[in-house]
């Protein structure tokens, strides 16, 4: 057996909850966490200024690690959307539109993770609305067989990232029908985990295959996370 560490973390632009923008302090926070695969949400490229400000690169470089960037619109000129970080190989990768007319633009970002020279990990980004009739709609669209229902996707499925449901709705029955999940009450010992110095509702989930037999979950909880970002991030450590 081989063990996979993944994190989620919504990353909020690298503006702290203290309102100061630093892309170093999310880069120090996932060095910290020291990942094997990573799913960022609210990731802001913009080419035309300082390295810095190119959030995907200038993390992913920070860390060693290659990335795949799924924009979902613009915002001040720049590329908004989600990163899959991977030390481990990405292969193929693709963006989904999952946007519902008349509100805010999503995506879906699905990657193929090369593992051990096995059949390939494909690890899904994540980040739905945050309107209740919004995410019934997307639910069915991330359900159809061309983005996680393909039968050759079958068995080698992580999907994580900020689904923005705090209760159990549709979005939740649906997928644990299909998955199982890092339970937050169970695995991290807590149900509410957002905002993170005073959470009051759980937003960042992980959903597997049953071929992943999870061994542990935690929130990675630091000085540093605490400020870095109003969401914490979700780790899970895999048995592949």
């Amino acid at each position: 057996m081989n063990r996979l560490r993944i994190a989620t973390y919504n990353i909020h632009k690298c503006v702290g909850i203290d309102r100061k923008y630093s892309p170093e302090r999310i880069a120090e926070v996932l060095r910290e966490i020291d990942a094997d695969v990573v799913a960022m949400q609210e990731v802001l490229c913009s080419s035309k200024s300082r390295d810095r400000d190119h959030q995907a690169e200038y993390i992913a470089n920070e860390l060693r690690m290659d990335y795949r960037f799924g924009e979902n619109r613009k915002i001040k000129g720049g590329d908004y959307g989600n990163v899959i970080l991977s030390r481990l190989p990405i292969g193929s990768a693709e963006n989904y539109d999952i946007s519902i007319h008349k509100y805010e633009p999503r995506g879906c970002l699905r990657a193929e993770i090369s593992v051990n020279g096995g059949q390939p990990l494909h690890f899904v980004n994540i980040h739905m609305g945050t309107s209740y009739f919004e995410r019934r709609k997307q639910v069915h669209r991330l359900l159809a067989a061309h983005v996680l229902d393909d039968p050759k996707l079958k068995g080698r499925r992580i999907i994580t990232g900020d689904f923005n449901e705090w209760t159990s709705g549709l979005t939740t029955r649906l997928f644990k029908e299909s998955f199982r999940s890092v339970d937050a009450k169970i695995h991290l010992g807590t149900s509410r985990t957002f905002p993170g110095i005073l959470p009051i509702m759980h937003l960042d989930h992980v959903y597997f295959d049953e071929s992943f037999r999870l061994v542990n979950a935690y929130l990675h909880k630091t000085r540093t996370s605490l400020i870095a970002s109003d969401h914490l991030p979700v780790v899970a450590e895999f048995e592949v």
